[in-house]
């Protein structure tokens, strides 16, 4: 049985530290983490009490089957964590795990950041309730912000818990079950503090390997290629933000006046939105997975929330091609990346990005 008083007590201890760093402003925003985290806590269960439970829908406990096999997988082939990760199920209810809320100045593509004594400082803040995000939003965008609030399935505790799975991603077809899996897995194996796009590119490039990995072990060549072309509709998606990021960057280091700047601004978002459209009616073949990105009006944030997990992908990608695919070696190099300062750690990630 795990210890969840103790684990009660870490917490409490770490809200206590940021009260004290963070000062009592922030001790709501404290306050709705535990008690998110609690109400995880209340609603899981053991997957495998769950797949013997015969009020478990039988579409359930296949999924709970699929994970499991996952898991081993995860352990044994890709070398991640062997703990209770995973091992859980949790119903909470709800579409999504959590709502992370980013922001940026009017004039900037560089999010804003916020820091916690365990995670350090993240390029978002999270949420368990999607109402919590939408209010904190609504606060910065009166400062004059750009916001952006993104639904998340799952997060990672980063090793301190276990994570269960939750009924937000459990249905998900199997590739995209194994590569949520893995991701957050990934977290676990390498976490720099203050570093949201380390973090995240190398849980990608993890991911996409993992997935590469698990589908060629034997399963559908149908779900194989179905994967590939997502996994390269998403490049291209990623791509096409990329740019029109650079183009943004490029409009808020000019001399423009504030008017000028915000009407070239929103030219350059409403030609993303365009070539997006033509990418997915066209190459595509109306795809359209990125229709919800979409729905509202794009800002910086919205952009910045993309770019964050894709920065360093290509470079983590080629990390693993140079360490000949082995794993062992990949995660050691990386652990040497993550050990650098943050100016040399991106100039070694640009450098791999540069190599042929």
């Amino acid at each position: 049985m795990r210890d969840e008083g103790g684990a009660a007590a870490r917490v409490v201890a770490v809200i206590v530290a940021a009260s004290v760093l963070g000062g009592c402003a922030n001790a709501g925003y404290y306050l709705q983490s535990i008690g998110g985290q609690f109400e995880i806590w209340r609603r899981e269960r053991p997957i495998a009490d769950v797949i013997r439970d015969p009020a478990t829908p039988e579409a359930l406990r296949a999924r709970l089957r699929t994970v499991l096999g996952i898991r081993e997988f995860a352990s044994r082939e890709l070398a991640l964590p062997d703990n209770e990760s995973y091992r859980r199920y949790a119903d909470l209810a709800r579409p999504y795990a959590v709502w992370n809320v980013f922001a940026t100045a009017e004039f900037s593509v560089d999010p804003e950041q916020w820091c916690f004594p365990v995670a350090g400082c993240v390029s978002y803040r999270g949420y368990f309730s999607r109402e919590g995000a939408e209010r904190f939003a609504a606060e910065l965008a009166r400062a004059g912000r750009d916001v952006y609030v993104g639904p998340v399935p799952a997060y990672s505790t980063l090793g301190w818990f276990a994570d269960p799975v939750l009924n937000t991603f459990v249905h998900y077809p199997e590739a995209e079950l194994a590569r949520l899996v893995f991701h957050e897995l990934a977290h676990q194996v390498i976490y720099v503090r203050d570093d949201t796009a380390f973090n995240e590119s190398f849980a990608v490039a993890l991911e996409r390997e993992g997935v590469r990995r698990w589908l060629e072990r034997g399963a559908d060549p149908a779900n194989f290629r179905a994967f590939e072309r997502t996994q390269r509709m998403r490049s291209d998606f990623a791509r096409l933000v990329v740019r029109y990021r650079g183009e943004l960057a490029r409009l808020y280091r000019s001399e423009l006046d504030a008017t000028a700047m915000r009407a070239r601004k929103r030219e350059i978002l409403g030609a993303l939105e365009t070539e997006y459209r033509r990418s997915r009616d066209g190459e595509w073949g109306g795809y359209a997975g990125f229709d919800g990105w979409f729905a509202g009006r794009l800002n910086n944030a919205q952009l910045a929330s993309v770019v964050l997990y894709d920065r360093w992908v290509a470079a983590f990608s080629a990390l693993l091609a140079r360490e000949g695919g082995d794993l062992a070696r990949f995660y050691a190099a990386a652990r040497e990346l993550a050990a650098l300062p943050k100016a040399e750690r991106d100039g070694r990630l640009a450098g791999l990005l540069s190599r042929p």
